[in-house]
């Protein structure tokens, strides 16, 4: 990759940043607002506008999906995971961010504590699983098995042949106890993920992103997809299938990604009950009190 190359790729990936924070902005602008900002290329300001467009549509269809899981009491679990920096946060971020978090809602767990480490693998995964009107979205799950800790050494030959031997099993008894299963795995080339981490490393406001075991994964690029490449074959199950999503380009994935998860549910728009503003009541006895100046956030902006 050319010098030139590379800066091109992290301007791209700096100006992905800044949709980011344009998507938060939908209420205040319109679409072909959003998407001339920054000034760019007609193409490129082309593609931005095709990008949001699709973008809230499909938002609006997530949002009809939510209200069809709710009043059929469905559950629903959706596992993300890939490589570091391969975009599985990003969109997580858009499934989420117009839906009731009551209904549907992101697990993350850390690693596990010493107490955990000695529970059934599975354990303490479960209190996590979906009652009837909820989506689960596990951002990363019981698949860290086949892959940092595989790689990292973190658990044992022994530890990791059992958890293949246990988890199309564990997964099967989900799916029987009426938990929909979806599993995703986002693929980015070796090139790109470089260029990812290059501009998480010169961007202080990503650079949190970045852990030692991220920095690790890199150089283990090879333990990482030969570890894949075995989870992949031996947990694709017809119960519980995956999915992979091609994510070298970080918008296409998002709505390639958002589109199928909308295809595996026979969801259907539910009606909602005209909503009427009740009438304030007032009385006259009524006096608000004033705030004293010294509880006042200063005004600062």
């Amino acid at each position: 990759m050319t010098d030139d190359e590379l800066k091109r790729r992290l301007h791209g990936d700096l100006l992905d940043g800044y949709d980011e924070e344009l998507e938060m902005e939908l209420e205040d602008r319109s679409v072909d607002e959003l998407a001339g900002l920054p000034t760019e290329a007609a193409a490129y300001r082309d593609a931005r506008r095709r990008y949001f467009r699709e973008l809230f549509r499909l938002q609006g269809e997530l949002v009809k999906l939510q209200d069809w899981v709710a009043a059929t009491k469905r559950k629903v679990v959706i596992i993300f995971e890939g490589r570091d920096a391969a975009g599985k946060g990003g969109v997580i971020k858009r499934i989420t961010q117009r839906l009731n978090p009551r209904v549907c809602r992101v697990v993350a767990l850390p690693a596990p504590n010493d107490r955990e480490r000695t529970q059934w693998y599975f354990q303490r995964y479960v209190p996590h699983l979906p009652a009837g009107g909820e989506v689960v979205l596990f951002d990363r799950s019981w698949y860290n098995r086949a892959g940092v800790e595989r790689v990292m050494g973190f658990c044992t030959p022994a530890e990791l042949e059992e958890f293949y031997r246990s988890v199309p099993e564990f997964e099967k008894m989900l799916v029987r106890s009426g938990i929909q299963i979806i599993k995703y795995w986002f693929s980015i080339s070796d090139e790109e993920q470089e260029v990812r981490f290059l501009g998480r490393i010169h961007d202080p406001l990503k650079q949190w992103k970045l852990s030692p075991m991220d920095l690790e994964s890199r150089r283990r690029w090879e333990g990482y997809t030969r570890a894949k490449e075995e989870m992949l074959e031996r947990t694709h199950i017809p119960e519980a299938p995956w999915w992979v999503v091609p994510a070298d380009d970080k918008k296409t994935a998002r709505l390639n990604c958002i589109a199928h998860l909308l295809s595996q549910l026979p969801y259907v728009e539910t009606g909602r009950p005209g909503i009427m503003l009740p009438a304030r009541e007032r009385h006259e006895d009524y006096e608000r009190h004033p705030v004293p100046d010294s509880m006042i956030v200063p005004k600062v902006y």
